[in-house]
């Protein structure tokens, strides 16, 4: 997983850095899109089925698990940019 975030991340910077602009609530939406699909990932490694949006899977990995390895959120972002300097 570390290995699939490493290679994500500057894709997710990137879309950041164009799209920084724009209405504010779409990047939680995105950002959760991002996870589902990871654990969804997670899940195909385990041998189970499923798309990552299931109660099992979200408790097993949180927002928290994606965090600590790194996972860049757009809406994090956002928030540290929109803080007066």
């Amino acid at each position: 997983m570390e290995d699939i975030i490493v290679e994500l991340n500057p894709m997710l910077r990137g879309w950041f850095n164009y799209f920084k602009h724009a209405y504010r609530t779409e990047f939680k939406s995105i950002d959760g899109f991002i996870r589902r699909r990871l654990r969804a990932i997670l899940l195909r490694r385990n041998k189970r089925k499923g798309w990552g949006k299931s109660i099992q899977a979200h408790t097993r990995w949180r927002n928290a698990y994606f965090a600590k390895i790194g996972l860049f959120t757009m809406h994090e972002a956002r928030l540290s940019l929109c803080q007066s300097r």
